[in-house]
């Protein structure tokens, strides 16, 4: 049987391939307020805004391609039972060949009824405008968690985690909540591995830690060369 690993990615290893971050160092996103283009209220405010923020998100996706680090990813199936949790919005893991991979915060290809009694989830590959609606008229809107939202798959992510026998860390901060909290879900028997060129300090962690200061298409060959050869 194949040993679980278990892989947490962040903005990072998608930042290798070109897709912005869009974040800057005074926190504006493209020169937004994180909360005009990232919560609900936002939304409620300003629905132009909001879709245009994200359609410009969504034709970024269709002219940029999986890097070194997402084919390593996909690569390890070969040898390990590899479940990909993520922060990203963007489908580069997929891409990829990954098989199994769980986004934490939604997904830009997706869109949903803005009512909360229509769960129903479409495939959206275009722009989304204030025309599109459901089949009960209710306005689309981008398949995202923003601020203040439930984390709806994060029942599942804390259960994969409980279930890994190697957990890896790879281009996050660790300072998005809930998802930087999964670590202190693992076994702590089991190693973790974290990847990234500026790591993060972990607190209070149990396990075996290793530190691979490199970004995700440079560390991810050396950690799988590492794996393969316990």
């Amino acid at each position: 049987m194949k040993k679980k690993l278990v892989v947490l990615t962040g903005a990072g290893i998608s930042a290798e391939s070109g897709i912005k971050t869009f974040r800057d160092a005074d926190g504006l996103w493209e020169g937004h307020d994180i909360m005009e283009v990232a919560s609900y209220d936002g939304w409620i405010k300003n629905k132009s805004l909001v879709l245009d923020f994200y359609n410009q998100r969504r034709r970024q996706l269709h002219e940029v391609q999986p890097n070194l680090g997402h084919i390593t990813l996909a690569e390890l199936e070969n040898d390990f039972d590899v479940h990909i949790i993520t922060q990203n919005v963007d489908n580069l893991h997929e891409q990829a060949g990954s098989s199994n991979v769980l986004h934490l915060h939604g997904e830009l290809f997706k869109v949903r009824s803005d009512s909360h009694f229509s769960p129903e989830i479409f495939e959206w590959k275009t722009d989304l405008t204030e025309n599109d609606k459901d089949s009960n008229g209710n306005q689309l809107r981008p398949h995202i968690v923003w601020f203040g939202e439930a984390v709806p798959a994060l029942d599942e992510a804390v259960e994969i985690t409980q279930e890994a026998a190697i957990f890896v860390v790879i281009g996050t901060s660790l300072q998005v909540y809930p998802a930087a909290g999964l670590l202190h879900y693992t076994n702590p028997t089991i190693p973790i591995f974290y990847i990234d060129p500026k790591p993060a300090t972990i607190y209070d962690l149990p396990n075996p830690l290793e530190i691979i200061a490199l970004s995700a298409t440079e560390g991810l060959p050396i950690l799988k060369n590492k794996l393969l050869a316990k």
